[in-house]
């Protein structure tokens, strides 16, 4: 009778694992290929995004390559110039460089936006395909290219399709398609990019045969252990983990007893990591004190860096008390500890008044040390009788010569004759001065804006020129400004700003600054400041008197 009942006993302990294996057996499955599918879907994505993401950036490279003022004058002439055919190399080096099929610009008749006009063709040297020359016309058939078409020279958008394609001739392709403005930001071109993704279909199939792998063996696996553990007992060490887990969570004391769980399975693993977890946990505790020391200290030394960073700008006011001939005024407001906008203003010599103005791009530590690179180098190289168009000249040499990451200062540097009255100042792609005459108002003094410094190796700068008289003020200033933003995701804007201005121009310069960072606070209210906040101005009071020799 005993003998019996044991083996109904087994036969039913075993028609429970059979039925529990086999049921093991079909989730695994079923989970293999839904992990599969869903896995292979968003690795897809993410890789043809990353492309796409990749033919954008060159896109943008590109597109900074290019003079789009003189388009005009060569479908004009019919003839290209010595400057176009160094864009074209420098678009042919980025091609090969970043192994993309083509880069292209075309102008695009808008009445059908079907036809398009080559300007420039860069071709990859390996990719077999030839180069369309200047002037040569297109048909775009394809009603998605079309589209995209229209999108860029209506909207000014990037291309809203053609994230993923293939074709029999390049394969697999992502495309980038920008609008390309000229300098009063008319939108005269397209810039298409081609880059092949060689590695997708390669990349996509190995991952399957890797997934659906690495599924059958976690199966097979699986169903090892599993057999081996309903013929073990598992109840006991399984109590020794949650008992000792629970006296572990009323006491904070570790104890010995998941040492007695020797087993080498899931329950083993999980009786060690129980151990380990108790263990970690006291060493957390005991470590809190040592890491909430490190961050006291590392927000110490933000703060030393503030400091310094802060000293290094002239920030002494009266700037100069023995000077009645002028009257200044800066401040400088970081949106985290260290920033990346810069004032100056330093005697050139006896009767010249330098004052500098830039924002590094980027935030931080890292935007902060380029700072103070490019201010060094600016004042350095301001000197008596210096064109300050060669001053940007050689700076913007010397900081492409050491930009691994790829920052750039967009700043404006002016030298007044404290004498004649004359002031002369050259601009890197920053925003225009504010000039308010005697007895008027601030009103923008518009100036080309050349390009950014550390943008472009073997860039020249051009210096301008105007005439102040006694009584007049310059108002200079930063993005961080007009960009000043709240909490409904508003600019403070230009707008406004030329309307304080207009309003507040019999204000000295010491009363200004202050009046107009509190209305740009009043606007802001709760908001975070995302970016840096920082202003000069300077007033010329009277001409200088040259004593006659």
């Amino acid at each position: 009778m005993g003998m019996k009942m044991k083996k109904k006993v087994n036969d039913k302990i075993t028609g429970i694992a059979g039925k529990l294996t086999l049921g093991v057996i079909v989730f695994g499955l079923l989970l293999g290929v839904v992990c599969s599918a869903v896995g292979y879907k968003e690795f897809t994505a993410v890789l043809e995004q990353q492309y796409n993401d990749s033919a954008y950036e060159i896109a943008e490279a590109a597109r900074a390559c290019l003079n789009p003022d003189q388009f005009d004058e060569y479908f004009s002439t019919g003839q290209t110039d010595e400057e176009y055919d160094q864009i074209l190399k420098r678009l042919d080096d980025l091609v090969d460089a970043t192994n993309t099929t083509f880069i292209y610009v075309a102008w695009v008749d808008i009445s059908d936006y079907q036809t398009l006009t080559y300007i420039y063709d860069a071709v990859n040297s390996k990719s077999g395909f030839d180069r369309y020359p200047f002037g040569y016309t297109a048909i775009g058939v394809d009603e998605k290219y079309v589209n995209n078409v229209r999108n860029i020279i209506t909207k000014g958008e990037r291309a809203s399709e053609y994230l993923y394609s293939y074709s029999e001739e390049s394969g697999a392709h992502t495309t980038a398609g920008l609008p390309v403005y000229d300098s009063e930001g008319k939108i005269v071109a397209i810039l298409g990019v081609e880059k092949a993704m060689t590695k997708l279909e390669n990349a996509r199939n190995t991952y399957v045969v890797h997934v659906l792998a690495g599924t059958l063996a976690a199966i097979l696996l699986f169903l090892i252990i599993y057999s081996v553990i309903l013929r073990k007992e598992i109840i006991k060490p399984i109590l020794v983990v949650a008992n000792e887990a629970k006296r572990f969570a009323d006491s904070s004391i570790p104890s010995d007893a998941l040492l007695e769980v020797r087993k080498k399975d899931e329950i083993g693993v999980l009786a060690r990591a129980v151990s380990k977890m108790e263990t970690d946990i006291i060493a957390y505790i005991q470590n809190l004190t040592v890491i909430t020391a490190e961050k006291e200290r590392v927000n110490t030394e933000l703060s030393v860096a503030t400091r310094i960073q802060a000293n290094m700008l002239p920030s002494i006011f009266p700037a100069f008390p023995e000077r009645k001939e002028i009257d200044i005024f800066a401040t400088m407001n970081p949106a985290k500890e260290v920033g990346g906008d810069f004032y100056d203003f330093f005697m050139v010599d006896e009767r010249h008044l330098a004052i500098v103005m830039a924002d590094v791009s980027g935030k931080g530590v890292p935007a902060a040390l380029f700072m103070v690179i490019g201010k060094t180098l600016i004042k350095d190289h301001t000197q008596p009788g210096r064109d300050l168009g060669e001053v940007f000249t050689e700076v913007n040499r010397l900081l492409c010569e050491s930009n691994s990451e790829e920052l750039f200062i967009t700043a404006f540097e002016g030298v007044l004759d404290l004498v004649s009255g004359e002031f002369t100042f050259v601009n890197a792609g920053h925003e225009v001065p504010y000039i308010c005459r005697k007895n008027d108002t601030f009103k923008p003094y518009r100036v080309r804006a050349g390009f950014v410094l550390a943008g472009m190796e073997g860039m020249k700068y051009k210096c301008g020129s105007m005439q102040l008289s006694p009584g007049d003020k310059i108002f200079q200033y930063t993005d961080g400004v007009t960009e000043a933003t709240n909490s409904g995701n508003e600019l403070y804007g230009m707008e406004r700003l030329e309307a304080f201005l207009a309003e507040n121009s019999s204000l000295s310069p010491s009363e200004l600054l202050p009046a107009l960072k509190k209305d740009i606070d009043t606007f802001v209210g709760d908001a975070p400041q995302f970016d840096d906040i920082t202003m000069l101005c300077l007033e010329y009071r009277e001409r200088m008197e040259v004593n006659a020799e």
